[in-house]
């Protein structure tokens, strides 16, 4: 081969990996771009999804907050933000109700006033000076969520809607609920109107202890009879979609607004244990819920601490007999299975005579370790004091009959 020929070669060669190394670099450098834009736009529908959820949830008041808590004790079972202030909507209404209640005359007739007609949001329709038994009106209050009910109520009880609202205010205090606030008796939105799922719970706790508000939410239908108004009767259908979605279902209430998001109070009653759960701002708040009474019932139990079962050996002195047993009252309290219970005993030696159901002491329970509350126990007999006889008795060491027979 010739060498201009063999020179041919090589640059054709060398044009060859030239041209291989060039492709190689820019299919290479399309993958990073490839790579590089994808992760950039990625970030990008990141930040533009982050912005819209969070103008969502903020436009709905910011956070959601749940509790799950044993009714007859007060214990919280399960619970998230439990003391975070925020909107609760017709809940609200869980508080209007067992306030009125506790005021008396549900017999009572209530002419509606002008402020209570064409109130904004969910009503019953109410006219003007119609007479209406203040126990239908509550039917209306908690099974159709009327506002305008609410209104009627409040003006009825209190004289106004801002007096009714301290009256709420009055009661949430002396129930416990450190961190709520009442405005209005219906829930619609205003800055001061708050609550918080521990204190929400509380309450509705408590109104489940009156038999009149727990009939009432309970109740998946009612029917107002004809009034002055002449409109016909009303036929009330419960809002609260639990009543048949959850076996054991007895209560609460719902709400809604733009700024409270979905909130939700349910109760549920199963092995003799009752259950209220509160959702705060909550999209799912019916699986939600339910989730939340299975996981407490699945989880805990109502046991009995303390009864007669814990009773102890107190001393007496000078009585007619030496002793006597002193107990706790009954004492049920919701207890998981890994928990572990202890007992401590205070008691103090009594003379006589000594009366049935006296203070002997105390007890105290923990439940690992953390104290759970202390209990008085009390004499479950009563002691004689001893007389000359018994003195008697005893100095010489005669049984009763001959005791007697040297008297």
């Amino acid at each position: 081969m010739s060498l201009e020929r063999s020179i041919f070669f090589s640059k054709k060669r060398e044009r060859k990996r030239t041209d291989f190394h060039l492709k190689k670099s820019v299919k290479i450098g399309v993958s990073i771009a490839s790579v590089l834009i994808f992760f950039l736009s990625s970030f990008f529908i990141s930040c533009v999804v982050s912005y819209i959820t969070k103008e969502r949830v903020s436009a709905a008041g910011g956070w959601s907050a749940y509790a799950a808590m044993e009714q007859s004790t007060g214990r919280v079972l399960y619970g998230s933000n439990l003391h975070m202030r925020l909107p609760m909507a017709s809940t609200t209404k869980i508080m209007t109700a067992i306030t009125v209640i506790e005021s008396g005359g549900l017999e009572k007739k209530i002419k509606v006033p002008r402020a209570a007609v064409g109130v904004e949001g969910s009503s019953i329709y109410l006219k003007e000076n119609e007479e209406i038994k203040t126990e239908d009106l509550l039917y209306g209050l908690m099974l159709m969520s009327g506002n305008d009910s609410a209104a009627a109520l409040a003006i009825a009880t209190s004289g106004s809607v801002e007096k009714f609202a301290e009256l709420m205010n009055k009661k949430a205090a002396a129930i416990g609920a450190k961190n709520t606030h009442f405005v209005n008796p219906h829930g619609l939105h205003h800055a001061e109107h708050y609550t918080t799922a521990y204190d929400l719970a509380l309450i509705s706790a408590y109104a489940l202890k009156n038999p009149t508000f727990k009939k009432i939410v309970a109740s998946e239908k009612h029917i107002i009879p004809d009034t002055s108004s002449g409109a016909g009767a009303r036929y009330l259908h419960n809002k609260n979609k639990m009543l048949h979605m959850y076996e054991g279902a007895d209560g609460v209430k719902t709400g809604f607004t733009k700024n409270s998001g979905r909130c939700l109070v349910s109760s549920a009653t199963k092995s003799g244990m009752q259950v209220v759960v509160v959702v705060l701002n909550c999209p799912d708040m019916w699986n939600d819920s339910m989730s939340l009474l299975n996981r407490s019932f699945e989880n805990y139990k109502m046991v009995k601490l303390v009864g007669q079962e814990q009773g102890i050996t107190v001393r007496v002195e000078n009585g007619t007999k030496n002793s006597v047993t002193a107990a706790p009252y009954d004492f049920y309290y919701p207890i998981s299975e890994n928990e572990r219970v202890s007992y401590e005993y205070r008691t103090t030696n009594l003379r006589a005579p000594v009366k049935k159901g006296e203070n002997a002491g105390k007890i105290i329970v923990s439940i690992d370790n953390r104290l759970l509350f202390e209990q008085k126990m009390v004499t479950i007999d009563s002691v004689k004091e001893k007389g000359v006889l018994d003195h008697f008795k005893d100095f010489f060491g005669l049984d009763e009959k001959q005791a007697k027979n040297t008297a």
